[in-house]
């Protein structure tokens, strides 16, 4: 029987699994259906790419002895855009001429696979990520999933099509002024910009580097957020991203949303029209809305392309500049080219001016939870987006362009439809580290005004509501067998994240412990063993969940995180050892544990 995975969300895929399917018959069925001609995609994985993505799953599988529970996105299928290095499909950020192989996929793409999920594809998008609108790529332009005279809206543009078309659940794309919202806006499916920094942006072709973010397409609120979890974390390799906070507010029960007192349509009375209607039954829902000034904000969104922030898109393309390949779109290339006239006093009063509205932003945003806009101030057809590429272009950013530049962070959802059929979005915004909040209330909203998934027509099941606590206390337990121990030198690396000494035990008696060569400080090797084991002693840590992701960012090879067992029959996270570290590593086992090795050795 032929099973169709046409806008499946992740649970559905999930219990595709857990009832019998596989990925092998379930993948292979669906790259058969996605065509190379379709201008979403750039690339797509082939047979032999497919094989091995397969048995790397099927090891991951085996590593964890066919639990499903601890892959959450075993076989699960995405996109990702061409922004971001991807193996082993190639990058090209839509300009051919630009083309490599990367060694290594993105940190986020790293995590996801590790969660079991496949890279099908690379999606296109406005070429360098310079573009709000889809159409400046030598790949094609990407049309509208339900008129195709219109625009998809971009940069993300692939990545929102082939989500809204439910060719994949989810995808990844990236959002420096709005290119993570608007595609979500015109195409009927949610896009969440998380907390700059939340997501590592290592593994990504940068458009302006201090405003970047990794951002998630998908059907519903849920899986964006449950995507978005997975691959967030700190990382130190990546100089923006930061460890989130442990403590988290709530919103009341009756939160205020900031409106725009006098927003701007361009002439675009249906837009206007579906925005009234959209606040109209926010209301219904017990928010409260709040007209402000946003002169401020839009103050803000000025400066991205009119101020020196274009020298930051230089900078990323200057080899290119230089010299400029035939297949740089010209509308980029005249973008980018802006920068020549800014000077690094030019660079310095724009940083001042940002920081000034900063603050003005700061003191309007104190009298309300968050702000509720529409994602757009209207939508236009490719043609008129052509005839007018940059005025254009700048109008769709009204909303979104101040967003990064203000350290916000911000969640676009479906609002029902025009009159003229095509989707009409609206976007949350909040604080920094809001994004749970945002959630909660993009979960309220579906369950009160329910979407049908992207373009396909097909009903979504409602959301689990969840309510955010404060403070967060979600914590997970750490064993800790060597350095870490309480008074040895890399103790510290637990305690500046919050976390606590819980008590100190055994493993169970199926452990060797080796003594690692060459590593500074000492650290030891822990090999579980089928016969001839022993008890270990190790340390039990509770540590927040929000900090986890740091402190294995720090782990070195050959070791890593992996499930411990206790002498009482406890699973815990724990620290393992690659089997190649120990062929050279002394066995110590007969010390019980590290400290007593270690204490043998003054």
């Amino acid at each position: 029987m032929t099973v169709t995975t046409t806008a499946w969300t992740l649970a559905e895929w999930q219990t595709a699994y857990r009832q019998g399917q596989t990925p092998h018959a379930l993948l292979t069925a669906l790259l058969q259906t996605l065509s190379p001609a379709d201008p979403a995609w750039i690339s797509l994985l082939d047979t032999a790419g497919l094989t091995a993505a397969l048995e790397a799953l099927h090891a991951r599988l085996d590593a964890v002895n066919g639990d499903l529970s601890r892959l959450p996105l075993y076989g699960i299928p995405f996109a990702v855009k061409d922004n971001l290095d991807a193996t082993p499909l190639p990058t090209t950020c839509a300009c051919p001429s630009f083309v490599y192989k990367p060694e290594h996929s993105a940190v986020v793409v790293e995590k996801l696979v590790a969660a079991g999920a496949v890279v099908v594809g690379k999606t296109n998008l406005d070429q360098f990520a310079t573009g709000l609108v889809g159409t400046r790529s030598p790949y094609g332009a990407v049309p509208n999933t339900f008129n195709p005279a219109y625009i998809s809206g971009g940069s993300s543009s692939g990545s929102g099509s082939v989500v809204a078309r439910g060719l994949v659940p989810f995808a990844l794309g990236t959002d420096t002024a709005g290119s993570g919202r608007v595609p979500a806006g015109f195409n009927n499916i949610v896009g969440l910009k998380p907390t700059k920094g939340w997501l590592s942006t290592t593994g990504l072709i940068p458009a302006c580097r201090t405003l970047d973010c990794v951002s998630v397409f998908a059907l519903t609120v849920e899986d964006a957020e449950a995507v978005t979890a997975i691959a967030a974390g700190f990382d130190a390799a990546d100089p923006y991203s930061r460890p989130a906070p442990t403590n988290k507010s709530s919103f009341p029960a009756r939160p205020v949303l900031g409106i725009p007192a006098h927003p701007q349509w361009f002439g675009d009375a249906q837009a206007e029209a579906a925005y009234q209607a959209t606040l109209a039954k926010w209301q219904e829902l017990g928010v409260t809305l709040k007209p402000l000034d946003f002169t401020p904000l839009h103050a803000t969104a000025a400066l991205l392309y009119d101020g020196p922030w274009v020298a930051e898109r230089y900078a990323a393309l200057e080899s290119l500049m230089e010299k400029p390949p035939v297949d740089l779109h010209p509308v980029v290339h005249d973008i980018v080219l802006r920068a020549k006239g800014q000077t690094a006093v030019d660079a310095f009063k724009a940083e001042y001016r940002r920081a000034a509205l900063a603050r003005e932003a700061e003191q309007l945003l104190a009298g309300v939870d968050g702000l509720l806009v529409p994602t757009t101030p209207g939508i236009y057809t490719t043609a008129a987006v052509l005839a007018e590429p940059v005025a254009l272009n700048s109008r769709l950013g009204l909303y979104t362009n101040f967003v990064n530049l203000l350290d916000l962070c911000a969640l676009a959802l479906p609002a029902g439809f025009r009159a003229d059929g095509l989707p009409a979005g609206i976007t949350l915004i909040g604080r920094t580290w809001q994004d749970s909040l945002l959630a909660d209330l993009g979960r309220q909203w579906q369950q009160s005004q329910p979407w049908t998934a992207g373009a396909t027509g097909k009903a979504l099941p409602l959301p689990t509501f969840k309510k955010t606590t404060t403070p967060m206390t979600d914590t997970l337990t750490v064993a800790v067998v060597g350095a870490h121990l309480t008074g040895m030198p890399l103790n510290s690396q637990l305690t500046e994240r919050g976390a606590t000494l819980l008590e100190s035990t055994v493993t169970a008696p199926a452990y060797r412990l080796f003594a690692l060569a060459n590593t500074t400080p000492p650290k030891p090797g822990l090999k579980r063993v089928s016969e001839g084991g022993a008890s270990i002693i190790v340390e039990l840590w509770s540590m927040p969940v929000e900090h986890f992701g740091s402190f294995v960012a720090l782990i070195p090879s050959p070791l890593g995180i992996g499930t411990l067992e206790l002498a009482d029959g406890r699973l815990v996270k724990g620290f393992i050892c690659e089997p190649w570290a120990l062929d050279d590593a002394v066995d110590i086992t007969s010390f019980g544990g590290w400290r007593a090795y270690m204490a043998s050795r003054v």
